[in-house]
């Protein structure tokens, strides 16, 4: 068995989590050769899951692009409004490409990217980790048994959480659309995948509302400053306070700040103080209340109707945490996630309903083959699939390849264009005016 060489392109959370899961538990399929980001102690943070003498260390993709091949696999974790640029230049230097999703900000980039990726021949697989995850895995053999027999409905939700919230779309890199991508795409082109991927079917309109309703000015606490360690009055108290929130979700502080991310990567911490101290300049020390310049959605409901007449309806929403799915099919109903496992006394991740004995089955996702951690398991089972995928013959064949991927990610705009106009989109209608 041949390895597979991989490098990196954009050193943040999703590369390094994807490259420290190539090491620790598929190193016999993987070599880690290189890595590159502007900020250089973030490429050379990823030495230590370098399985080679001479890991190379880039600046920038143009720097690692421009020396000869490198890798099979590039991972690209850039920001999203830069993923399409170093994507094509890869492909155009021999290189298959693993990339972070949502694909791009702009439905025009996605589709040019496809288009470039069928007239190369090259491979590009999207991380829609969900896929890949023991739980939806299950789901979707249910869906195939034929057990539910024909879909027709299908219900979807996604908690992301007050704090996580608050940690990426008021304070974070995805709290202002025009900067960043809609939240419908940036945080639930998962969930749109998912969709598509159970529906089987391509979808022919979108119809959506959503607002920010909480996290403005509206709903400051009296004497509230900007910055959450200028003398809030509620201080600790405030159930938004960054410190606290940093100090309780101390694995992501890494990932924005460097020097935490210099001292993990040297097996310590940050002092408190030194993330205090951060806290008074740092966008993430900002309240959440009028402190930002967020404008993104706080909750955002969407429909969508299938060629043959099936429906869906998805719900992400800043207040509630976790992803639970409901399917709707003539022979019996599923009905599973997040609230099913943490809230209902049955010990069970999904329950399926037949109509017409009124049977029930249980179902339990084992949690050996990655349970609940990382996206429930995506991550690894996205990089345990990682060697089959790239070594595919055609890059269609893929379970989360680009061609795929598109349907998703048209879903997810069509929404947000109603969301902003107030009106039912006609995909077809909708993709003619790009």
């Amino acid at each position: 068995m041949k390895k597979i060489k991989l490098a990196g392109i954009g050193c943040g959370g999703r590369t390094r989590t994807y490259l420290s899961l190539a090491k620790e538990r598929m190193s016999e399929y993987f070599d880690i050769v290189a890595a590159a980001d502007p900020i250089i102690k973030r490429a050379e943070w990823l030495k230590e899951f370098s399985t080679v003498d001479d890991f190379k260390v880039f600046d920038s993709d143009k720097a690692l692009l421009a020396e000869d091949k490198l890798a099979d696999v590039v991972i690209i974790g850039t920001q999203d409004d830069y993923h399409v640029e170093p994507c094509i230049a890869a492909m155009k230097k021999g290189y298959d490409v693993l990339l972070e999703k949502p694909i791009s900000p702009s439905l025009k980039e996605i589709i040019l990217l496809e288009k470039e990726a069928k007239r190369l021949g090259r491979k590009v697989l999207i991380c829609h980790v969900l896929r890949y995850s023991p739980f939806y895995r299950k789901v979707k053999e249910i869906v195939d048994s034929g057990v539910l027999g024909e879909i027709r409905s299908l219900n979807a939700t996604e908690g992301v959480g007050p704090f996580h919230f608050s940690h990426s779309y008021v304070r974070g890199h995805w709290s202002v659309k025009e900067k960043s991508t809609p939240i419908i795409i940036a945080k639930s082109c998962h969930d749109m995948d998912i969709i598509s991927w159970l529906i089987g079917e391509k979808c022919v309109s979108a119809s959506s509302c959503g607002s920010l309703s909480y996290f403005n000015k509206e709903h400051a606490p009296e004497g509230a400053p900007k910055r959450c360690l200028d003398g809030c009055p509620h201080g600790p108290n405030c159930f938004f306070n960054a410190a606290n929130y940093m100090f309780s979700q101390r694995p992501w502080l890494q990932y924005i700040f460097d020097k935490e991310g210099e001292a993990v990567a040297k097996g310590s911490k940050a002092t408190d103080n030194e993330v205090r101290e951060w806290l008074k300049v740092s966008p993430w020390g900002r309240c959440v209340f009028g402190g930002c310049d967020n404008n993104v959605p706080d909750h955002q409901t969407a429909q969508f109707e299938f060629e043959k007449g099936k429906t869906a309806t998805f719900t992400v929403t800043a207040f509630d945490s976790g992803r639970n799915i409901e399917i709707y099919g003539t022979k019996g109903s599923l009905k599973g996630g997040h609230t099913l496992k943490h809230q209902a006394d049955t010990g069970a991740d999904i329950i399926v309903m037949d109509h017409f004995s009124g049977n029930k089955t249980m179902h339990k996702v084992n949690i050996n083959a990655g349970g609940y951690d990382g996206h429930g398991g995506g991550d690894h089972g996205l990089v345990s699939n990682l060697y089959n995928e790239m070594t595919k013959e055609n890059p269609d064949d893929m379970s989360s390849s680009i061609s795929q991927s598109i349907e998703s990610h048209i879903m997810g705009f069509a929404a947000e264009e109603s969301r902003m106009t107030g009106k039912t989109v006609v995909i077809e209608n909708f993709l003619k005016k790009l």
